[in-house]
């Protein structure tokens, strides 16, 4: 199993997703993260459900909760409505965010079925949903043989639109570095000598609380420059 448990109880389970490995997927003879949980359970003589609260794109690595049984599904889906529910990323962004700068992202975005696409539109644009996030500047980073620089972001999502993260950033001017989807020429480029053959992109928290218990739990994951960047290049921390 390529999923990685970090937490169970009777009520739900708490997983790190890899890179490149579907959340739920349609696709018939795909692996992804939902029927691994669903094989689980079955090996463990256990009922085989499994509620999914929240999804991961499948070329981001990080932490997703599921549930156990409808009952706690639900209530899990109701603390991700009201915002009990958090999630936090951190991003490699083409561009300067300097450390401790912080920003606001809010944007409609459209979903286009056909081709697995979102694109900002206006807010009246039929279909448009709202979108919002903040993020912080951690680290600005340079890439000492090519003068180039890029930032490492902390991101919290206000919303959960499909391609949220990767399509705003994008808009803004600073694609996510190994993001073919959203990227532009200059990002591909950059990407590639980096050695960022997926999206660099980590969901490397989550808090919520217990939905029988009551207390609180908080997961994370620890993230470091070189899981990212791969290349043969030297990169330099600039702040």
């Amino acid at each position: 199993m390529d999923t990685i448990i970090l937490y169970e109880d009777d009520a739900l389970i708490v997983v790190h997703k890899p890179q490149n490995l579907a959340t739920q997927t349609a696709r018939v003879g795909q692996i992804d993260v939902v029927s691994e949980l669903k094989n689980y359970r079955r090996n463990q003589g256990e009922e085989p459900y499994i509620g999914v609260v929240h999804r991961l794109d499948q070329p981001v690595e990080g932490l997703l909760v599921f549930a156990k049984t409808p009952q706690v599904a639900a209530m899990l889906t109701s603390q991700l409505q009201s915002g009990k529910l958090q999630k936090g990323y951190v991003a490699f962004v083409d561009g300067i965010v300097n450390a401790g700068d912080c920003a606001r992202l809010t944007d409609y975005l459209v979903k286009d079925v056909r081709t697995n696409f979102s694109r900002v539109v206006d807010s009246d644009t039929r279909g448009a949903k709202k979108a919002g996030l903040m993020y912080k500047g951690l680290q600005v980073c340079m890439i000492e043989a090519l003068s180039e620089k890029f930032s490492i972001v902390e991101i919290e999502l206000f919303t959960g639109r499909h391609h949220q993260i990767r399509v705003q950033f994008s808009h803004a001017g600073m694609p996510l570095l190994g993001d073919n989807k959203y990227a532009t020429e200059h990002t591909r480029k950059l990407s590639e000598q980096l050695g960022i053959k997926s999206t660099a992109l980590l969901a490397h928290r989550l808090h919520f609380c217990h939905p029988l218990e009551g207390r609180e739990l908080k997961f994370s994951i620890e993230y470091t420059q070189a899981e990212f960047c791969r290349g043969s290049l030297a990169v330099t921390v600039l702040t």
